[in-house]
């Protein structure tokens, strides 16, 4: 085991890159999970990490501990708390962080039978969040356009909370195109609309588009959509963004199942 003592090792500023910036991430094609709970999902999916990186303390925690006695093959790099701290945006230690390789999106649009459309969806909680809501509904694939948050950084990660890895990602993609080759219905919340989303028949292959979380979606996207309205009785104008992608697609889970 290799042990870090210095900000200026270069490995180390290597991960720093990663654990700050989108453009490095999207470059290198890797990023850092943070904690036990992600390596966990990670491990799950049928992959091994690159590299693993602790902090002293790290195999005091049995979680930690039995994960890393699964990974004797993996390298793996010690750091003092104050440097592992330096890339973890996490109050207290997780103990844990594993460099991944991203990977790679594997169902094609005109293979999706259930799929979520967003557009510029900017917070990273909420896009985390819906990734973890599309993960659970049962999708098999998101398509993210260019104006979306980064998908493998820290904070959506947390959010989707191991979510990314039983979905197919696809990032800064053209939903126009998405959308024409759709083989099926795609529905969209919009507070205009005439038909409820719960008097709506929500079989075979769906996709649900959402809208950023100020602007909707852009009237291009929306044109190729079929608008269904979530009823509201009570006294607010809108849903947050992530809410409405759940019930839309809890709504289908309902009817499907």
């Amino acid at each position: 085991m290799k042990h870090i003592t210095s900000p200026d090792n270069p490995f180390y500023k290597e991960l720093g890159k990663l654990s700050a910036s989108a453009r490095q991430r999207g470059k290198s094609g890797q990023t850092l999970l943070d904690g036990a709970h992600l390596l966990a999902s990670y491990l799950a999916s049928g992959k091994i990490p690159l590299h693993l990186i602790v902090t002293a303390t790290a195999q005091l925690d049995p979680e930690i501990a039995s994960l890393l006695e699964k990974l004797p093959q993996v390298p793996v790099t010690q750091l003092d708390d104050a440097l592992f701290a330096g890339l973890s945006e996490l109050k207290s230690l997780s103990g844990v962080l594993a460099l991944i390789a991203v990977p790679q999106a594997e169902t094609l649009v005109q293979n999706s039978h259930f799929c979520l459309l967003l557009e510029n969806i900017q917070d990273p909680g909420n896009l985390g969040s819906m990734l973890r809501s599309a993960a659970a509904a049962g999708c098999d694939a998101v398509f993210m356009s260019s104006g979306c948050a980064d998908a493998w950084s820290p904070k959506v990660l947390r959010a989707a909370m191991g979510g990314h890895f039983v979905l197919s990602l696809h990032e800064h993609v053209d939903l126009l195109s998405v959308a024409s080759a759709f083989p099926g219905s795609i529905f969209a919340a919009a507070l205009s609309a005439r038909n409820s989303l719960y008097e709506t028949r929500l079989h075979g292959n769906i996709a649900f588009a959402i809208g950023n979380e100020g602007a909707g979606l852009s009237d291009a996207l929306l044109n190729r959509t079929l608008p269904v309205t979530i009823p509201m009785p009570g006294k607010v104008e809108s849903l947050n963004a992530a809410a409405a992608a759940a019930i839309c697609l809890f709504e289908a889970v309902r009817q499907r199942s």
